[in-house]
């Protein structure tokens, strides 16, 4: 997605990241990480996936109604398939901007505008 840049991944405090397992996998790997420890817990306001990705798939999933889980399932993982690159790289490409509001408010709440 974006070749030769540096990544670190960020490890919210769930389950799934804060197991020793996963730390030790990611450590093992050499793949750098922002620890749960060192991040805001409930920081949708900071994950792409949270305050980007997730509302264009709900906006294009929630477009129709669906009469079961089935259908649901199917039209999520068709948006997810067709979802366009360009929506991908905005969410990240403002992360550090949202990052810095975060830092000037003290990690509390903050109301994001562009």
């Amino acid at each position: 997605m974006y070749k030769n840049r540096h990544w670190i991944f960020q490890q919210d405090s769930a389950p799934a990241h804060r197991a020793r397992s996963t730390q030790n996998w990611l450590t093992t790997h050499g793949i750098e990480f922002i620890g749960h420890e060192d991040w805001v817990s409930s920081s949708s306001d900071l994950n792409p996936l949270d305050y980007k990705i997730w509302q264009h798939l709900e906006e294009k999933i929630c477009a129709k109604p669906h009469q079961n889980l089935e259908s649901l399932r199917a039209s999520l993982a068709k948006a997810a398939a067709e979802i366009d690159m360009n929506v991908i790289r905005a969410a990240i490409d403002d992360w550090p901007r949202r990052l810095r509001a975060c830092i000037q408010n003290r990690g509390r709440h903050f109301k994001y505008c562009k």
